[in-house]
């Protein structure tokens, strides 16, 4: 006969009887037990299994267990202790009829001893923040990923290289083959950045970090040689340099952490079971440590102390199924050590007392269970756990008492039965608070969270670590020296980093680039990078600008704005490109290839504005008094830093004065508009407007198609006739449309772009057109 309660993840878990057909089992009141379980009241059932069992003249292993197991879940661990003795006498108990024992212990000691809040026993994951662990268990150690770590190894940039999205890793760490896009912002990366030699690391960083963390800068060097010797397995060379290192930063749990791995894989388990207790000092909530520590131990032999950590393990991360299980595999073992190769009586019934004084008779056992259940200073009468209060035991529970022969010592153990010790006396040491020193362990081995376990003088060498974790930089170390641009030599404002490793101003690379496609510095050519146009701003500069170098940052950025503020005054100082003719209202498309126009462009998309001057060349000048205002639409750019331009007239200006920016022309504009006419005057304008606007429809049709086709290819339809000739300031679009494929010399066109009177344009325009059509062969 099979009954059972429901397993943390919703199964049956069922203890099948040794012999269902004995004398005194009752199945109904099996069922009613059952039922019990499935309300809730484990007592009830746990009541119900011992009356079966005090039925019978042999205890029965399957209702052992079960009692065992809903006095587990009644939070009456004692009791369920003394079940799981007796069901240990009667056969070796497997792993996984534990899984209850594991999972109470661990829970109590989260919720009562931890002080986190418990989780449903159905939990997928972690609480929140608490152990910082993963699905896994694996560890992020959030408090050390500060700005100038690498979010791929954890630890500080070695190496730093950045990708060409703008953010920095390790170069090692970038070059790994899982590596193909950025975890920040999730873009690809290529595998060579676009240079034969691979990846280079930043050099502006690169020297940063030395000068800001030199000892750790170190350490972090010689980690990582002893990590490609690890590689290699010249293991004596690796530890060599993890020694070294660790001299350094003794605080640094992940190197700590993999010493520790190394000297397992070296089998020096004494050695390893150090480094993870160091490291659980360090950080104590971190799962992953006190799980290397419990594998630590249980490689050396130190099963007892092994369990403590599984237990914390689970404590921290009840998801963690790998880990309950070699807690169950581990406690197994335990209670196994228990009963074999001893003479043991034959086992009591399990009501008539003293049942678990009994068993626990090997005296090796005793005496290293003896000291774990004292407290530094305290007596045999008050030998109880530092969690005393911590594991709520049912008063109904039977009373255990210590295997002492004295009086007094007796009474003590009468008092412990409400406490964990009293209740773990058949374990090894109990998950709370308890200190035990082992010949080979160095400083005695804390078990617990540091807020309530952790003397003093730890919790402040803690605190000092997560400092050091933080990397606080001292404010004396960071100059603004080390953060200039090398060819504008100001503060670094929009920092890139190119492919070959060097880090300039944004606009000041642009510049450069405008020229020649190598690097200002070391000259190797960037033909690929100027053809991505990948300037991605080096986001790790821009955070440590930001963070440590705020005034400076805000006196370069306001004389940036201040720039930005002159280039985009579109009358004082307006750019000017020499080179065509240009009308309102007319696309005039530019190949733009010299670097003075490149640098100009880019700055009328800066700024914002868009625009910049077209005027013709003047011999004595530079170029002429008129000229055309043309707003940019699209930019194409080619991979060698050509560009085609899309640009539209919008207005015409009078030039004031001459003067040139950084190697183009600039001029003092005002701009021109029309002269409105009314009465009379505006009546003739409409009949000398529709009268020109049909001369010049009739030349167009009157062409050949070959050359109306080329015309329509580049400027299009004849624009219809305005109702409104004196609606833009500029006049009828139609007008300019005409003046652009006329065929008239630039000085000709020019005289006729300067008119402010639609009426002398018109005129102008009509005369070309009786010249035209008078010259054009018949």
């Amino acid at each position: 006969m099979e009954t059972g309660v429901r397993s943390h993840q919703g199964e049956l878990f069922v203890h099948p009887l040794s012999n269902p057909g004995a004398t005194g089992i009752c199945p109904e009141m099996l069922e009613v037990a059952e039922e019990c379980s499935r309300a809730g009241d484990f007592s009830l059932a746990a009541e119900i299994y011992s009356s079966q069992l005090a039925d019978l003249q042999q205890p029965d292993r399957g209702l052992c267990l079960r009692k065992a197991d809903s006095l587990a879940r009644a939070g009456r661990v004692s009791e369920a202790l003394d079940s799981y003795c007796t069901a240990a006498s009667l056969g070796k108990l497997r792993p996984e009829e534990l899984t209850l024992l594991v999972e109470t212990i661990a829970r109590t000691l989260r919720e009562k001893e931890l002080g986190i809040l418990g989780q449903g026993k159905g939990s997928g994951s972690s609480s929140s923040g608490e152990d910082g662990a993963g699905s896994d268990g694996e560890c992020c150690e959030d408090e050390e990923l500060d700005l100038f770590s690498c979010r791929l190894c954890k630890c500080l940039l070695h190496e730093p290289t950045t990708a060409e999205c703008g953010h920095t890793f390790c170069k090692r760490c970038l070059e790994e083959d899982s590596v193909r896009e950025c975890v920040h912002c999730k873009q690809k990366l290529s595998s060579r950045d676009g240079l034969p030699n691979g990846r280079r690391l930043n050099v502006v960083l690169s020297g940063l970090l030395d000068k800001l963390f030199a000892t750790e800068s170190q350490a972090r060097r010689l980690w990582v040689e002893g990590e490609v010797l690890w590689k290699n397995q010249s293991l004596p060379e690796a530890l060599e340099k993890y020694n070294a290192a660790v001299d350094l930063v003794p605080s640094s749990g992940r190197l700590l952490y993999q010493r520790a791995e190394l000297h397992m894989e070296m089998r020096n388990f004494s050695q390893a079971v150090q480094d993870a207790s160091s490291l659980c000092r360090i950080k104590p909530l971190w799962t992953k440590a006190h799980c290397l520590k419990a594998t630590a131990l249980s490689k050396a032999g130190r099963n007892d102390e092994a369990l403590q950590e599984y237990f914390l393990c689970v404590a921290l991360k009840p998801d963690w199924t790998k880990v309950k299980l070699e807690a169950q595999k581990v406690l197994s073992e335990l209670f196994s050590s228990v009963f074999e190769n001893e003479d043991l009586p034959t086992p009591l019934h399990p009501l008539q007392g003293g049942l678990t004084t009994r068993l626990i008779k090997p005296p090796a056992l005793l005496r290293s269970l003896r000291p774990l259940t004292q407290r530094p200073g305290s007596s045999s009468q008050d030998s109880e756990f530092s969690v005393t209060k911590s594991f709520p035991v049912d008063d109904s529970s039977s009373r255990l008492s210590a295997p002492c022969p004295s009086k007094s010592d007796h009474a003590a153990g009468e008092d412990s039965t409400k406490s964990l010790a009293g209740v773990l006396a058949v374990l090894p040491a109990p998950p709370g608070g308890i200190k035990r020193k082992h010949s080979g362990d160095g400083p005695s081995a804390i078990f617990g969270p540091p807020a309530k376990l952790l003397r003093p003088d730890e919790a402040s060498g803690i605190q000092k670590a997560t400092v050091c974790g933080g990397r606080v930089v001292a404010a004396e170390l960071m100059d603004s020296g080390d953060m200039e641009c090398s060819l504008c030599m100001r503060l670094f404002y929009e920092p890139v980093a190119t492919p070959c490793g060097h880090t300039f101003c944004l606009r000041c690379l642009e510049r450069c680039l405008d020229h020649n496609s190598n690097c200002p510095l070391c000259k190797e050519n960037l033909s690929e990078y100027l053809a991505t146009r990948g300037y991605n701003k080096t986001l790790l500069m821009e955070e440590v600008l930001q963070r440590y170098l705020g005034d400076e940052l805000m006196e370069r950025k306001k004389i940036h704005e201040e720039e930005m503020k002159e280039l985009s005054n579109l009358n004082q100082e307006v750019p000017i490109f020499v080179c065509t003719m240009a009308f309102p209202t007319i696309p005039c498309p530019l190949h733009v290839f010299e670097p003075r126009y490149r640098l100009m462009i880019r700055r009328s998309m800066e700024t914002g504005t868009k625009q910049f001057g077209m005027c013709i060349a003047d011999e004595l000048k530079g170029f002429a008094d008129y000229g055309c205002m043309l707003r940019v639409r699209d930019v194409k750019f080619f991979p060698d830093g050509r560009s085609v331009v899309d640009t539209i007239g919008v207005s015409r200006f009078k030039v004031l004065s001459h003067g040139q920016r950084d190697g183009y022309n600039t001029a003092k504009i005002e701009y021109l508009e029309d002269k409105k006419v009314e009465a009379e005057e505006l009546v003739e304008l409409l009949k000398m407007h529709d009268s020109v606007y049909e001369q010049a429809n009739s030349w167009f049709t009157s062409l050949k198609d070959n050359m109306k086709s080329q015309i329509l290819s580049h400027f299009g339809h004849l624009p219809s006739k305005d109702p409104d000739p004196q609606a833009s300031p500029s006049g009828p679009a139609w007008c300019w449309w005409l003046l652009a494929v006329l065929p008239l010399e630039n000085r000709a066109q020019l005289t006729i772009l300067a008119m402010t009177s639609l009426k002398d344009r018109l005129i102008a325009i009509r005369r070309v057109l009786i010249f035209v059509t008078r010259k054009r062969p018949r």
